[in-house]
Parts: C-alpha cells; sequence; structure tokens
C-alpha cells in the first residue's frame, strides 16, 4: 500500500479545496486508462550539460561536417546520397541492433555488441532523461548511482492534480523514494550492463507523532522495466524491449545458498564461477556497498564497508564534521568480497586488503547482508 501524505502547511487547504472539487466528476485517469506506473523526479536539482543551440545545427548540416572514412570522391558522393535516402526515422532514431537481454533466477542484465567506453556515457543521459541527477560515478570501476527519486506515477493522476498542477505536486508525497545502481562490465568482448535500486519508504512512529524513513524490498520487476527503458534509449523499438524483458528465459531452478558455521563468514553458492560471481555482484549493488574495483579473473570485488552492529552500513564523517573537530571519527574500511569455484559449486569469503581470509564479526555481517540480498526476491 502506498504510504502518502500531504505537506502539514497545506494540508487544511487541499482538503478544503479537495471537497469542493470532488463533488464534480471522477478522475481522468480511471476513465481512459493510460498511467504511466513510472514518472521520476530526483530530490536533487541539477541541470545537465547541454550543447549551444548554434553547434547543435552545425552538427546537423552536412555543410558544417566533416567527411568520415571516404578516401576518394566517388565515395564521397555515394555516403552523401545514402545520407539524402534515408527516411525520417533513420535520421531522428535510427534501430540498434546487437542489444539484448539475458536472465537468471530474477536477475536480468542487458548485453550490448558495443564497448563499455562507448556505453557508459549513454547510461549517464539515459538516467537524465529519466528524470534522475547522478549522485556518484566511477568509470574505472564501471559503477554509477543516481540520487533518491520520487516516483510521482504513484499518486493517483486524478482530475483534482490535473486541474492544479504544480500546487498539488507540492502538496502530495508518495512517502517513497528510490536510487538506481548501474554496473558495466566487458565480458567476452561485449559489455553487460545490470540495474538495481534501493528503496525507502516513509513510515508513522510508533507513537504516530511523526514519520522516518526506513529501507523497503527491492522490485525486481522495477530493475525490468528500467531496463526496458533503457533498451530503448539505446535504439531499440519499444514493443521489441517490452517482449525482450518479459520474455527473457529464466531458470526456474533457484540457487542454493547456504552459510558456512557461525566461526566462519563464508557462504557457499550452489553455482559455478560465473554465474556466481554474477549473482555476488548483482547482490553487492542491491545493499549498496562501496565498490572502489573489481577483478573478475581473481574473484575479487573490492569494497569499503563502514560497520555496524546491525550488518547495515552508516555513514562517514560529514564535512562538516571534519571542519569543526567532531568525535566521529569512523571511517570506511577496505575489504574484498572472494568468489572462488568450488567443486560443482562456489565459495564466497571476505578477504582484508593483504587478501587474508576474514573470520571477525564485521566480515560475518558482511555475509549476512549478501546471503539476504542473494535470496530468492
Amino acid at each position: 500500500m502506498i504510504n502518502m501524505r500531504m505537506n502539514k502547511r497545506c494540508a487544511g487547504f487541499a482538503l478544503g479545496l479537495g471537497a469542493l472539487l470532488l463533488s464534480g466528476c471522477s478522475a481522468v485517469n480511471q476513465m481512459i486508462g493510460n498511467e504511466e506506473s513510472v514518472d521520476y523526479k530526483s530530490t536533487v536539482a541539477g541541470e545537465p550539460l547541454s550543447i549551444p543551440p548554434d553547434l547543435t545545427q552545425a552538427n546537423r548540416d552536412a555543410r558544417f561536417r566533416a567527411p568520415e572514412g571516404t578516401a576518394t570522391l566517388s565515395q564521397y558522393q555515394q555516403s552523401q546520397q545514402a545520407q539524402k535516402d534515408a527516411g525520417p526515422a533513420d535520421r531522428v532514431l535510427p534501430t540498434a541492433s546487437g542489444v539484448s537481454v539475458m536472465r537468471d533466477g530474477d536477475i536480468r542484465w542487458l548485453v550490448v555488441d558495443k564497448p563499455a567506453e562507448t556505453v557508459y556515457p549513454q547510461i549517464i543521459d539515459f538516467w537524465g532523461e529519466q528524470g534522475f541527477t547522478i549522485h556518484s560515478q566511477d568509470p574505472r570501476a564501471g559503477l554509477m548511482e543516481t540520487d533518491w527519486a520520487e516516483n510521482r506515477a504513484k499518486i493517483p493522476e486524478g482530475w483534482i492534480r490535473t486541474a492544479l498542477g504544480s500546487v498539488i505536486d507540492q502538496i502530495f508525497d508518495s512517502g517513497e523514494r528510490e536510487r538506481f545502481r548501474t554496473r558495466v562490465e566487458r565480458v567476452n568482448g561485449k559489455t553487460e550492463i545490470y540495474i538495481s535500486h534501493q528503496q525507502m519508504v516513509e513510515t508513522p512512529t510508533p507513537d504516530g507523532s511523526a514519520f522516518k524513513w526506513v529501507f523497503g524490498k527491492e522490485d525486481p520487476g522495477l530493475n525490468a522495466a528500467m531496463l526496458a527503458r533503457l533498451m530503448v534509449f539505446l535504439g531499440t523499438d519499444v514493443k521489441s524491449a517490452q517482449t525482450a524483458v518479459a520474455q527473457a528465459e529464466k531458470d526456474t531452478d533457484a540457487p542454493q545458498i547456504t552459510k558456512m558455521p557461525e566461526d566462519q563468514a563464508a557462504l557457499t553458492v550452489g553455482e559455478p564461477f560465473d554465474r556466481a560471481w554474477r549473482r555476488v555482484g548483482v547482490a553487492i549493488d542491491s545493499a549498496g556497498f562501496a565498490v572502489e574495483d573489481r577483478d573478475r579473473s581473481a574473484g575479487d570485488y573490492f569494497i569499503r564497508y563502514l560497520d555496524s552492529d546491525t550488518g547495515v552500513k552508516i555513514e562517514e564523517q560529514n564535512i562538516i564534521g571534519r571542519l569543526f573537530g567532531s568525535k566521529n571519527t569512523a571511517a570506511a574500511t577496505p575489504y574484498r568480497i572472494h568468489v572462488a569455484e568450488q567443486g560443482s559449486g562456489s565459495l564466497v569469503t571476505v578477504l582484508d586488503q593483504n587478501g587474508q581470509v576474514q573470520n571477525s564479526d564485521t566480515a560475518k555481517r558482511i555475509i549476512s547482508v549478501l546471503s539476504t540480498h542473494m535470496a530468492p526476491k
């Protein structure tokens, strides 16, 4: 159920006006049945970089574009004629090939026949188009994370909201926020793209006097919806993208994930290395671990983890604390999450920065968090 509340300063106004308007007619979207399920608005303001209009026009006009890949006049003339013969659809949004969807249980990902250097900046543009701002990005690790954003589509699109526009947008709140993480990997000359997200839900305190934000549950369906949108952004038509994501072959056999005895910070995964590596990577993304690097050949994810006794990461000291000498001097510790093939399955352990196996309480909590996020959703 959607937790939706109104800004206290505007609640009285909204209720009075809503009662007056509700005496009219029914909601527009209930009549036409065309609600959009995803419509994000970032909680952080930010403007993407833009190209000056004159440069944009010059880029489209053949008079200002240098010929590429031509060695003779006849080849140049042929390329110019091909551009003239291209239809409007080819010029506006050419259909892209070489984008496919893979699936392993609840995990879906894209495989793109392009180098990561080409795909990575396109993904940044994609998130901007979806209404997000980028919170952090690390091209070296192939990672980017958005800021928290609200899915405004979860607020009912009644005719009242349509009539009042931005006024209602400032009053109503869905009570939910999501942020997305995208991971890009090079595999066999292609680029794999993974999308995961974290959710926060606004819930009332036990005494009902206030609200607090708590972590919600990740929805694999939302990840799949964003993958379909990314496919469209990369050039696949809408219908093909939806069909590909929906029909991606699913392995019905959930892997067996078992924790080792309590004195060991490890778990076993009943899958070969390639699949276990992928599953651990998605769990790291979903858990929100800070990833500095990864080495697939060695089976290592390099993370930083700031421990609490609950296994949930806590924030490092902020800039104000550093400036004024706050006593909160906690710093994230570097670890490696190591995946190794073991017989027909795989073993996941926690190593320190020197590669030594860790069985500390912190290592056990890291394994516990991973196990939770690797469980079938």
